[in-house]
Order: C-alpha cells, then structure tokens, then sequence
C-alpha cells in the first residue's frame, strides 16, 4: 500500500482492501495515544530489610490529604525556586510535602498548591505524532 512502517499504519491496513472496487482507509492519524502501565503504588505496608523482615511500618492508608499516588495534579508554585505552573503525576507522602514528577524531574511542594487534573487510574496517557503516509506506492 505504500504506507510507512509504524504499528498504527500496520493495523489501519490489515484486513482486506479491494482497491478495484474503491476500497481505501479513509482517514489517517495525525496522532497517537500512547498508554502506559504505571501502576497503583506499592500495596506493601511494612519496608523489609536485606534479609526479608519488617523495617518499619508503612501507613494504613494510601489516600493522604486528598490525593493518592498516581494523581495527574496542576502545581502553582507563588514563589521561590520552583516558582510558575507545572503538570505531572504525584507521589504522596504522609506529611503533605508531596513529590510531582514534572517534565524538568522531581519537585517537592506541599498539598496546598495542588489541584487535581485525573484520578490516578494505574495508567499513564501521551500523544505521539504519527508519520505521515507517503503518496506513492512501493514499486515491487
């Protein structure tokens, strides 16, 4: 058919395609969702040590001022040096002193500058650009 080598492509072409009776894909992606598996968090509630046994305790609960690990959240930073606007998925910690993983790394900043986007859901979401098909077919 002509069409670049991506999995997208791949699928949109399997299956029979009658090009004498004008069979044809009718629209190509422009872009991708990609889905990621990130998981829900560790459901462990002790810290073992080398050897196997219990460390010390982890809390009982996951959920820790509103917000649980996985979280999509908006973090507006007022001042100091982390300051402006940021977007990633947070790590929660007993305290409130929260840990969002951004596109610059990890940030740690407090509960009170939050504001959540997406119930984490174990899965992570982005768009990729999907190459665009070429308009001559492969001469084989």
């Amino acid at each position: 058919m002509g069409l670049a080598k991506t999995h997208t492509l791949d699928a949109l072409s399997v299956g029979h395609i009658d090009h004498e009776s004008g069979d044809a894909i009718a629209r190509f992606p422009d872009r991708v969702l990609i889905v990621k598996a990130t998981g829900r968090g560790s459901y462990a509630r002790t810290t073992p040590d080398r050897y196997g046994f219990p460390r010390l305790r982890r809390a009982r609960k996951k959920q820790h001022f509103g917000y649980v690990t996985g979280d999509l959240v908006r973090a507006v930073m007022p001042s100091g040096k982390w300051a402006g606007t940021w977007t990633g998925r947070i790590s929660v910690r007993a305290r409130g002193q929260h840990s969002l993983t951004a596109s610059i790394g990890r940030i740690n900043l407090s509960h009170w500058n939050l504001r959540l986007l997406q119930r984490g859901d174990g899965y992570g979401y982005s768009f990729r650009p999907e190459a665009v098909p070429s308009a001559s077919p492969k001469n084989s």
